[in-house]
């Protein structure tokens, strides 16, 4: 598990829009190194990217023509949206609400 600290937008909590919270910032730079850096060290054969972030794209690529490991993605089912290389089929497994919630995990982190 990685945390990051969370960015605080300026004014918050007083000055800022209704709904506006914190974020956590880095976790999409972190997933992108792990992916890449475990493909190249082969510590796997398959990696199931879970994101639709276009920002992860360049470590999809990059895992798919420099490494032997085989990524593939994953997205939610009923959003066509998903991560895609040009001219190349990656498999994408589809996950809907019932099946999230059988793998999801549970644990909090924040308090280990």
């Amino acid at each position: 598990m990685i945390a990051r600290p969370l960015k605080y937008p300026r004014g918050w909590p007083d000055r800022c829009p209704p709904g506006t919270r914190p974020q956590e910032k880095g976790i999409d730079v972190a997933l992108a190194v792990d992916f890449t850096a475990m493909a190249l060290l082969k510590r796997y054969d398959v990696g199931i990217l879970f994101s639709t972030d276009t920002d992860m794209q360049y470590a999809l690529e990059f895992v798919a023509s420099k490494t032997e490991a085989r990524p593939e993605v994953s997205a939610w089912r009923g959003n066509r949206s998903r991560l895609e290389i040009k001219d190349k089929k990656l498999w994408c497994h589809w996950i809907r609400e019932s099946v999230y919630r059988q793998v999801a995990d549970p644990t909090c982190y924040s308090k280990a």
